[in-house]
């Protein structure tokens, strides 16, 4: 939402926006002078506090400052306040794979997820998938739902053999490397990739696998799988490295991105605008953002995963879904964004 919301403002200094943070913020989120930065407290670190968050802080800010409409970029929503609300929705994956979710978390969700999406004037997806899921599971009304697709962040692009080399020395011993960027959860099927790569290896003894991302939740299995598998020398995990990660995936021979559910999947266009390859899942909304400038596999067999990692590397292959990814990239831009979810507040105010 960084890049929507800042497009907002910046595209609309007649308008005032009021931005509630629940710690201390860095001043580079006030966008400009017609942003007004609040915070209040206390930090939303559990579900007890994200209900008083919502239901008891939020609604004061509302009524002190008489705002027109409130913008939720992350499901959630207040209960508690005439005010009209729109909300972004990025997955509703708990409802699909609840045994993924801590139990305190899902039981939250359970409770009001439902609820937030039938009090919201407006409901932003970020994909069709998104809308489709959210029409079927809550029976909300088609019309109520607006798409805004994410778009790459900011700094990735095609780099140089040389710049590529200088890479792989700092990062994969000079090796040719496969690249995963997400966090680290069943969800995100991480397990079943390392399994892949596992018999990948089998045939291939060049390429390393490199992991950027942080641990979230239930990482017992796919910790025990790395620290067993005896090709652990080859994976290289980095819970934080943010700021080289445009740097990493250039170098890389392909992204390998085979989440079981996704809501859109950013890791896809950041692979397609640094001319990187993808290999992703043919489920949920990862072909919907792919199209035909990936290779898509069935996420629950690592095998056809391992198959896709060696196709991936046939020059033939390679060099035709370069080129098809750097166009398909261009089809996602955050200012179409910025303006989808701008009209769908004028439509809650209306």
């Amino acid at each position: 939402m960084h890049e929507t919301l800042r497009r907002m403002v910046l595209n609309h200094p007649e308008d005032q926006f009021i931005f509630l943070f629940d710690r201390p913020y860095d001043e580079s989120f006030v966008y400009a002078k017609n942003v007004i930065p609040i915070k209040i407290g206390p930090p939303t670190r559990h579900p007890l506090l994200w209900y008083y968050w919502f239901e008891h802080q939020v609604p004061k800010i509302l009524k002190k400052y008489k705002v027109d409409v409130f913008l939720s970029p992350d499901t959630y929503n207040s209960l508690n306040t005439n005010v009209p609300s729109v909300i972004v929705t990025h997955d509703i994956a708990y409802e699909h794979f609840p045994e993924h979710i801590p139990n305190k978390t899902l039981k939250y969700y359970r409770k009001y997820f439902k609820a937030f999406h039938e009090k919201a004037a407006r409901i932003v997806a970020v994909s069709q998938t998104t809308k489709n899921d959210i029409i079927a599971t809550y029976g909300i009304e088609e019309s109520k739902i607006d798409v805004a697709y994410n778009a790459c962040p900011p700094g990735f692009g095609i780099k140089g053999d040389d710049f590529k080399v200088g890479i792989r020395d700092k990062y994969s011993e000079g090796k040719p490397f496969f690249i995963y960027v997400g966090s680290i959860h069943p969800r995100k099927n991480v397990l079943r990739l390392l399994e892949a790569f596992d018999e990948f290896k089998k045939t291939n003894d060049t390429h390393k696998l490199i992991i950027i991302g942080r641990k979230a939740w239930k990482t017992k299995s796919f910790d025990n799988h790395l620290n067993n598998t005896r090709n652990k020398k080859d994976i290289h995990v980095h819970h934080e490295i943010n700021e080289a990660l445009p740097d990493i995936m250039a170098a890389a021979s392909a992204l390998v991105y085979v989440s079981i559910f996704e809501g859109f999947g950013i890791p896809l266009l950041e692979a397609m605008q640094s001319g990187v390859p993808v290999i992703t899942s043919n489920v949920s909304s990862m072909p919907e953002v792919a199209g035909d400038a990936a290779i898509l596999v069935d996420p629950f067999d690592p095998n056809e995963i391992a198959e896709g990692m060696k196709k991936v590397l046939l020059p033939n292959v390679k060099d035709r879904l370069i080129p098809m990814g750097t166009e398909r990239v261009k089809n996602f831009s955050w200012d179409q964004s910025a303006a989808v979810i701008y009209a769908s507040l004028q439509k809650a105010i209306k």
